[in-house]
């Protein structure tokens, strides 16, 4: 774990944290004068602000991590309510449920695309009719389309008596749960966390590591650059790391793994079809999946 790169956020970080490095052995180097004049700090101030900052750090990291977390239960949901419409879609209708299960597929598919702002075209072809695939193309929301799709199919399956219409008020309700998951996940995406959170964390953060060398200096001396760094560490991994899940539909190494989670829903509603020649899942490099 002490070498792990990817996934770590040391990339990011590692700039800054050189830039502190060089900055705590000028220090050093200088015994902390600055043009010929000692800049005399001690650890008291650096102590009360260090507490207060760990706090914000941690609230806007609580904040971030909620944003994560309530997206990955929408993910949850949408694996939950398609598996329901393909199981009593087999069930209980006389209709082939494969439509079904692969107009739910291209749903799922469609939702990532969107929230990645990615082109859907190659999967809504892969598993949508013709027909359906160029109409839901040519719509702003292709997913809404292919639910509206998949409510007239349901519809004109209850005409033709091949459903029951107490089964059919169950599949709306499920597709109303994939909508509510869908909107769930638009409401996360297109609602940021308020811009100032991030200025007034990254002045402070950045304001407390450049100064601390000189707080430590006549405490701890030549190891002021080892320490300084650790410290500045800690937090700048902790403000990458909340940035990085604020948007957790992104593709940072981590974010939600929304290719492998909607390759994974396609292969449970394929696989209640009785399929098996099913899509490969991703695998995960270095831990981190796409």
């Amino acid at each position: 774990m002490l070498f792990v790169v990817r996934g770590s956020i040391l990339n990011r970080i590692a700039p800054q944290l050189l830039c502190i490095l060089l900055l705590s052995v000028l220090v050093v180097s200088f015994h902390g004068q600055l043009l010929h004049h000692k800049i005399t700090l001690t650890a008291v101030p650096f102590s009360l602000v260090g507490v207060a900052l760990a706090i914000f750090l941690g609230f806007r990291n609580s904040a971030s991590y909620d944003r994560y977390w309530e997206a990955r239960k929408l993910w949850g949901r949408l694996l939950v309510e398609a598996r329901n419409l393909v199981r009593q879609t087999a069930s209980f209708s006389k209709a082939d449920p494969r439509p079904m299960a692969l107009g739910v597929a291209a749903f799922v598919h469609a939702v990532r695309h969107q929230l990645r702002r990615t082109d859907p075209t190659a999967d809504l072809q892969r598993l949508l009719p013709a027909d359906v695939a160029a109409q839901a193309l040519s719509r702003r929301n292709p997913a809404q389309a292919i639910l509206l799709w998949l409510a007239r199919d349901v519809g004109a399956q209850r005409e033709r008596g091949e459903l029951s219409p107490f089964l059919a008020v169950e599949l709306d309700r499920s597709l109303s749960g994939l909508n509510d998951a869908q909107g769930g996940c638009e409401r996360i995406n297109n609602t940021p966390l308020p811009f100032t959170y991030s200025v007034i964390l990254h002045r402070t953060v950045y304001l407390y590591c450049l100064l601390l060398p000189f707080g430590l200096l006549d405490a701890i001396g030549v190891m002021t650059p080892v320490m300084v760094t650790f410290v500045a560490y800690s937090f700048f991994a902790i403000e990458a790391l909340s940035d990085e899940i604020k948007e957790p539909f992104g593709t940072m190494p981590n974010d939600l793994a929304l290719v492998a989670m909607s390759t994974n829903i396609e292969i449970a509603v394929r696989d209640l079809l009785g399929e098996h020649q099913l899509p490969e899942s991703p695998q995960p490099v270095n831990h981190i999946l796409i």
